[in-house]
């Protein structure tokens, strides 16, 4: 599968996982990004990407304080 997992990266710099298997992100207009897992799991944050390294099927979300 060529699913990434997403992480998000918080104002004290720790790592939380926040979904696996994301097959899509969307970036909304309020500034937030909303994830979509294979299964069809939705997942709305106030988050800005930070990183997403395919190859390790990593995506890194900085979080907002919106």
């Amino acid at each position: 599968m060529c699913q990434s997992n997403a992480y998000l990266l918080d104002n004290s710099g720790a790592e939380k996982l926040l979904m696996e298997d994301v097959s899509l992100i969307t970036p909304l207009t309020d500034g937030g990004v909303e994830l979509v897992s294979l299964f069809g799991d939705r997942l709305t944050v106030q988050a800005t990407v930070k990183e997403m390294d395919l190859l390790k099927h990593r995506i890194v979300l900085n979080e907002t304080n919106q």
